[in-house]
């Protein structure tokens, strides 16, 4: 009987660790397929480091910089949405729910390091 309510327990334990991982990758997936769709490599680069001649030109910031990760979400969703210094607006074209996986994309990108 010991057995059988450690594999249960086991198989609980995987099942509640699948429903919380399946949709953090999903997330992860939308966020990378957004930062492709909108160019967004092209200046900040593929791991968010700016390290572009687009980026190098336009003083794309570094994402792992400790100025960009002490912003909230809400201001780096504010800067997406709005634009600044010569990055463009993009609240016309991505929903606000978009532009926070944008948002968790960049954290992500800016944590790899």
């Amino acid at each position: 009987m010991k057995t059988c309510t450690t594999i249960l327990g086991r198989c609980l334990a995987l099942l509640t660790l699948s429903l919380i991982c399946v949709p953090l990758i999903r997330a992860q997936s939308a966020g990378a397929k957004l930062y492709d769709a909108k160019k967004c490599a092209s200046c900040h680069g593929p791991d968010g480091s700016g390290n572009t001649p687009a980026g190098k030109a336009l003083k794309a910031r570094d994402f792992s910089s400790p100025d960009v990760q002490a912003q909230t979400d809400a201001q780096l969703s504010e800067v997406v949405a709005t634009g600044k210094n010569k990055m463009p607006a993009y609240d016309k074209q991505l929903k606000p729910a978009d532009i926070q996986t944008l948002v968790a994309y960049v954290r992500e990108l800016g944590k790899k390091k």
